[in-house]
This record gives C-alpha cells, structure tokens and sequence, in this order.
C-alpha cells in the first residue's frame, strides 16, 4: 500500500520533457506541451499498422518501424483544435515518397484488429496509405485508427479501476520515466543511450534514479496520476532508433541491475527488466477541475504517496 502524505509544497522533480508517439512503434515527436486526455496525451497511439491477419505491427518483429517520421499540424496541440479537410499527419520514411494522412476524412470500418489482448474494430486509413506500408515493410499491411466512437479498450482491471482506457499503447495511457534512472543506466553502459531508446511520454528530472518506482501517486502542475504498475521491458530499447538496428544493450546491463530477481526478489518475473512507471491520469478524482487540461515542460512534480522500495510497487 501506497503511503498518504499531506499535499507538499517543495516538488520532487519537474517536467523535462513531453513525447507522443501517434503510430504505434513508429518515431515519437518531442512536445513542449501536450493536452491531457483519460486515455493518454492526445493523438498518443492513436494508430497502428497492422498485418493481413489484422494484427499490431510493432518494432519487435518490424524494427524498420523506427525509421518512420510523423508530422502533425503545427496546431493539433491546441486543446479546442478540430481538424479541418486540409489537416493531415505527414509521414516520411527512407526512400519512400510523403504519405499525407487526412485527420478528418470519412472511414471505412475494418473489424478484428488485435492489439495484444484487445480485438475490435478500427478505422482503415485507405488503399494509399495500405500501399505505402506494404511497400515499406515488405508484408501487406494496413493503417488504421482507433474507433473512439464505438469501441473502448480497457486497462488492465488487475491494477487499475475499469473506468480507465487506452488507445494502441502496450496497455497504459502514460509511461513516466526519470532523467536520473537514463543517467544511472548510461553510467553502467559503454555507449549512451538516448531517451528515444525507452519511449516515455512524461520525463521528469531533478530526483534520484529510480524514484519513480516508488511513486504511487504524484501531481502534475494540478493534475493527479496513479503509478499502477513497473514498466517490464520488450525487445524495443535494445533497437537503434536512428538505424532500426538492433543490439543486446540495454538488456544486457538491465538483467544485472534491474531484473525481478534483483529488485524484487520475493516475486514473481524474476526474468523481467524494469525500467519506469506505468500510470494514469486520476481525472475522475480530480479535485481542481481545469479550464486547460494541458501539462508543460517545466511543470512542478510533487509526490503525494509511494511505496518504500521497488519490491513493494505493482509489477
């Protein structure tokens, strides 16, 4: 059980930088800014690519996934922004032509899409863009979006309340990580890595490494989120993303220094890696309600509850 502490004054660390990732597995955009949404930073995952049979597309199987840059429009990151006919997601990729993908276009419904353990319908971005995919990656694939008109995808009911949800992430709307952790593992490493390599959407600084594992509950500014759950690490921090090249760093280091075994030696997955915390936004909950559901770079992080050790949080 998390502690409960009177509301402090002095923040623990501050915001220093903000990601979205808007195509699952493919390149994230760093942010200033980023408007709140209950079900992740908005347009964060809010597509995927998939295969003939339906299925997530991610970098563990199709690393040149990497390789793909999104751009949105200058003005998606305002919080009342309503795409017009002329607003598209620009995608570029090496030698292959821009793909302009329209964000306010009519689409046709495409059923059993499967994202880990969720299937259902999704919104297929059309014939161009399944070209352009399968093209690049070599497969027939296709693009689509999630369909926020009639489906919901709930967050894992063993560590959070059935009213929270997510697009295509892994299975949490938010994944916070600390400027300190990346240094204490970079110390531990012949080559740095960059940030790019773990795929946060929340960097925070100014706190030891690794106190985020204890976070239970902290503020952002003014907003409450929830630390449910240790993020377990997949094949994709080992994968360049400059190069779509993958090595066996940083899983090799992080078995010595941040498997079950190591830090959380009475449970369970004592195989597993950790590295960052899984969270949620606690809007339900939200004493202040904001005009601007808005976080920033900069923005004051202050701890409200942990737990005393890593063996003690959710994972």
């Amino acid at each position: 059980m998390g502690s409960s502490v009177l509301a402090p004054t002095i923040p623990a660390a501050k915001v220093s930088g903000i990601f979205i990732y808007p195509i699952k597995s493919c390149r994230g955009i760093s942010l200033s800014h980023a408007p709140l949404t209950p079900a992740g930073l908005r347009w964060d995952r809010q597509w995927v690519v998939v295969n003939s049979q339906g299925r997530a597309c991610t970098q563990r199987v199709d690393p040149k996934l990497a390789l793909i840059e999104v751009q949105l429009p200058t003005d998606a990151l305002l919080e009342d922004y309503q795409p017009t006919p002329h607003s598209y997601m620009v995608l570029k990729a090496p030698g292959m032509q821009p793909l302009k993908i329209c964000l306010s276009k009519q689409h046709e419904v495409t059923n059993a899409v499967t994202v880990w353990e969720w299937t259902g319908s999704a919104l297929d971005e059309g014939a161009e863009a399944s070209q352009w995919f399968s093209e690049y990656l070599g497969k027939p694939c296709h693009l689509v979006r999630f369909n926020t008109a009639s489906e919901v995808r709930q967050v894992d009911p063993n560590y959070v309340g059935s009213k929270h949800h997510t697009y295509f992430s892994d299975g949490y709307p938010f994944l916070l990580l600390s400027q300190e952790s990346l240094d204490a593992l970079n110390m531990l490493l012949k080559e740095p890595l960059p940030i790019n390599r773990f795929r946060p959407n929340i960097l925070v600084e100014g706190c030891d490494p690794y106190s985020e594992d204890l976070w239970t509950e902290i503020k952002i500014s003014s907003f409450s989120f929830l630390g449910v759950k240790l993020c377990s690490r997949c094949k994709v921090p080992t994968i360049n993303q400059e190069t779509g090249i993958a090595g066996s760093e940083p899983t090799e280091t992080l078995m010595k220094t941040r498997s079950g075994k190591v830090i959380r030696p009475n449970a369970k997955n004592k195989n597993k890696v950790y590295f960052g915390q899984n969270m949620i936004w606690n809007w339900m909950d939200s004493s202040i309600k904001e005009i601007r559901n808005i976080i920033k770079v900069g923005d004051p992080v202050y701890v409200l509850g942990n737990v005393a050790s890593a063996a003690e949080a959710a994972a």
